[in-house]
This record gives C-alpha cells, sequence and structure tokens, in this order.
C-alpha cells in the first residue's frame, strides 16, 4: 500500500487531497521566493492524528512541510523535496481558557483572530498581533511578533508551553502551565521560532493580558527620520510603558492617506498606542509629547476616542495594500531587519540612501521600539532585473544590519529566503551547532528540509 492509500486509511479520503491547485497553494506563501507544492496534503484534527500522519511520512522517507494559513515570507511552505503538507487547519479548537491563570490553550490552526474573539468577552486579549490573520501554531514557528511586542513581547516571551509531534511519532509537552521552571532543557523555546523543521506544533499554551481599562492612540509627524527614531529612543528611555510604537517614512504616510482617505502630514510619523486607565494614558500621551516637542515634531495628536484609534491601526496594519496601490499590478517584496536602537536611525538613513540611488519604490514601516523595520519594495513581478536589484538592495540591507549588530530577520524568520545568511549573523560554530540539534532531533531530515540550517542549503 503506497502513502496515500495509508493515509486515507488513517484519516477520511476527503482529508487527504492531491488536487492540483490545492497543492500549489499549500506550496506557496506571501513572500516572492519561487513556489514549490507537496506531492500530497492532509487535514489532522488533533495531535495523535497528527502523530499518526507523521510515523506514516517517516515510513515512507516522505517529507513533512507544516502549514498554518500561508502567510509567511520567506518560502517556509514551500515543499523544497516533494512530499507532505501537513495542513493545521480543522485543528481549530481552543482547549482550555484559565481567567485566574491568565493563559489558555488552543489548538495550532486556531487564528489570531478566532482566539481575540473568545477572549474578548472575558476581559482578556492575547498581545501578539503580526497583522495578518495567522494561525497561533505558524506564529509559534516563526517567532512572530507585531506592534504591541515592545511592551508585551514577542511569541518567545508568550508561548508557555507545546504540544509537538516528533520525527518518530511521538506525542511530547514541552513544558508545565506553571509561571516559571528550572527543570531541565528550554524546549518550549527551542521550538519557538524552529519553522517546522524540528516537529511538528499541534498545541500551543500562551500568556494572555487583563484588557487595559483605557486605551489612547497618538500620531506624530517630524521634519526628519532621525528627529522621530531619536523621539522614539527617548520614550523608551524615559520608561514609558508605551504599548505601540510603529514608524512609517513620508511615502508610507502618503500611501496610507490616498488608500485609506486620511489626512496625516506627509512625513515621517511615529504611531502610538498607551495602556492602562484613563489617568495614566493621559499622562503618558501628555509625557510622549513633551518629549516629541523637544525633538521638533511637527504635530502631535491624540485621542481616546475608540472608532479614531481603531482607525488609525487599521490604517497602519494595511501599510502593505497601502503602499502596493502606489504601483498598481506590482509585487511587495518585503524586508526585515532588526538592529540596536542606537543603530536604528543610521541604518534607515543608509538604506534610504541605497534605495534612492536604486530607482525603486519601498515604503518604509517600523516597530521602531524594537529596532525593527520593513521595506515593501514594489517591484514588476515580470521583469527580472528589476527583481534582482530588489534582491541586492535587500541583499545589503541584510549585510548592513548584521554589521550593526543586528539580524537578517526580526519576525519574518529565514524560511530558504534568509538561510544564506545565517552563518554572516551566528558565526561557522554556532550554525553547527543549530545543525547538530536539528540532526539529534530529525536524523532523517523529514521536517521542512530546505530551510533554516539544513545542509541542503548549503
Amino acid at each position: 500500500m503506497g502513502l496515500k492509500e495509508e493515509l486515507v486509511t488513517a484519516l477520511d479520503a476527503d482529508r487527504v487531497v492531491t488536487g492540483a491547485d490545492e497543492r500549489r497553494r499549500h506550496g506557496t506563501d506571501e513572500g516572492w521566493h519561487s513556489a514549490a507544492a507537496p506531492d500530497i496534503v492532509v487535514l489532522p484534527r488533533d495531535s495523535e492524528e497528527a502523530a499518526a500522519i507523521v510515523k506514516l511520512c517517516a515510513k515512507h522517507g516522505a517529507p513533512i512541510v507544516p502549514f498554518g494559513a500561508g502567510t509567511s515570507l520567506e518560502g517556509h511552505v514551500a515543499a523544497l523535496d516533494g512530499g507532505v503538507s501537513i495542513d493545521t487547519a480543522q485543528m481549530n479548537r481552543i482547549l482550555r481558557l484559565s481567567v485566574e491563570d491568565m493563559d489558555v490553550t488552543v489548538q495550532a490552526g486556531v487564528t489570531r483572530r478566532q482566539l481575540d474573539e473568545r477572549l474578548r468577552p472575558e476581559g482578556v486579549f492575547f498581545s501578539v498581533d503580526p497583522g495578518a490573520d495567522a494561525t497561533i501554531g505558524g506564529m509559534a514557528a516563526t517567532g512572530a511578533s507585531g506592534t504591541t511586542s515592545v511592551r508585551y513581547g514577542t511569541m518567545r516571551e508568550n508561548v508557555i508551553s507545546l504540544t509537538v509531534v516528533t520525527a518518530d511519532g511521538e506525542i511530547v509537552r514541552t513544558r508545565s502551565r506553571a509561571r516559571k521552571s528550572s527543570a531541565g532543557y528550554d524546549l518550549t523555546r527551542l521550538f519557538v521560532g524552529s519553522e517546522g523543521t524540528l516537529g511538528l506544533i499541534t498545541e500551543v499554551t500562551l500568556r494572555v493580558q487583563p484588557t487595559p481599562e483605557a486605551m489612547t492612540a497618538a500620531t506624530a509627524a517630524f521634519p526628519t527620520l532621525d528627529a522621530a527614531v531619536d523621539t522614539a529612543i527617548e520614550v523608551l528611555a524615559h520608561a514609558i510603558p508605551v504599548a505601540r510604537m510603529e514608524l512609517a517614512d513620508e511615502v508610507q504616510i502618503d500611501a496610507v492617506n490616498q488608500h485609506f482617505e486620511l489626512d496625516l502630514d506627509v512625513a515621517p510619523t511615529l504611531f502610538f498606542e498607551f495602556h492602562g486607565n484613563a489617568a495614566e494614558t493621559e499622562a503618558q500621551a501628555a509625557e510622549t509629547q513633551g518629549i516629541a516637542e523637544a525633538h521638533g515634531v511637527l504635530g502631535f495628536k491624540w485621542t481616546a476616542d475608540e472608532a479614531e484609534r481603531r482607525a488609525l491601526w487599521h490604517a497602519r496594519h494595511g501599510a502593505y495594500e497601502a503602499g502596493r496601490a502606489l504601483r498598481p499590478g506590482s509585487q511587495g517584496f518585503t524586508t526585515d531587519a532588526c538592529v540596536p536602537i542606537s543603530a536604528l536611525a543610521e541604518t534607515i538613513k543608509q538604506t534610504k540612501e541605497d534605495l534612492d540611488a536604486s530607482g525603486l519604490i519601498a515604503p518604509i514601516v517600523g516597530h521602531v521600539g524594537d529596532g525593527n523595520f520593513h521595506l515593501a519594495i514594489l517591484v514588476d513581478p515580470d521583469d527580472p532585473e528589476e527583481l534582482q536589484r530588489a534582491v541586492d538592495l535587500n541583499d545589503r540591507l541584510v549585510r548592513r544590519a548584521i554589521a550593526a549588530d543586528g539580524t537578517c530577520t526580526g519576525e519574518h524568520g529565514v524560511g530558504y529566503g534568509k538561510s544564506a545568511f545565517l552563518e554572516l549573523e551566528h558565526g561557522a560554530a554556532a550554525v553547527e551547532m543549530m545543525r547538530a540539534i536539528k540532526t539529534a532531533l530529525d536524523p532523517s531530515g523529514l521536517f521542512n528540509p530546505g530551510k533554516v540550517a539544513s545542509r541542503i542549503q548549503e
């Protein structure tokens, strides 16, 4: 009996898919890298079914590529060697919520918005917001973050425990729900950010936060990017508990204005959000305004109105689509550099100069409180020369970030798109250590081959 027939026996026939369109979709993410379709797509409903699938793949030597929502950007879901795509879409149950313990356990296919809808009536929320409606399992696998990470942390800080299926089909829980533990190696952090190369994440236990009594949003436009970044640095230095602090350059602001019919000043701009009670948020906004004024702010506007706040962040989260509208028909080539905060202004300045020289259009946004910024380089997908200029620009940007003691990826992950930069960033010995871990946990190289530190990329 072949692998497909055994999978049909283990699941239902309608949860083993071989149609060309579905296979193509499961080998394609939202990045610019070449897609690669798996041979088979399967949809388990729980950890036990996932374990059965992994055992069958191991028996037949079939590569395994985990799939969440397909919103990744560095080729994570491309089935470079074919094999089986394990889609977590039907693993979508919220298993347990404890407001008392401030944690929740979900299956890997639960999406961020689905979780938010369940948590909101309980007066709590999950803080990691990458913008896209990604799955929680995918967010854990890529070590995702987002606009609120400056205050609440990334997935690494907010994942308490994982349930994973290992290469031999064992179901392993990485940690208890205790708030802290010194018991053994930190397996949870090992799997967070592993991008499906070490095992298959099937359940995730997360920290949740109490919903703030009040939220205040603000925008501050500046004459230069340097002034905006210097303001952000000083806000952090004053320990103002800002919940969000985002940067957009003048090109991005112009795009947002046109796309969302706003009237923001077309200048480098910081977006802020403050959480607390009404008095606290007003005080935080006032203190931040004082710092901004010291750096020559052109205009500081803040609001406690919920509709205005949501409209503002809807526009910020829609920055990518707004940017693409500047050049209809273009594809967005996204970058993801992250540097120490002190190096951010100079790194962005050099990047802007490089961008101008390249002749390319690329709005800039950034999680400025984390030192993380993105270019959405707008390229003609049918113009190989233009795409190569974007690739070269990104290469220089990554090398510039690493030279500043930064990283090639702050939150999008490595996939196969950035695996070539790992040794430059970490050194040969560290990459060899990663490969040793990969070999120890997945000796046959079944899980997501060709990604992160796999030898296939040498």
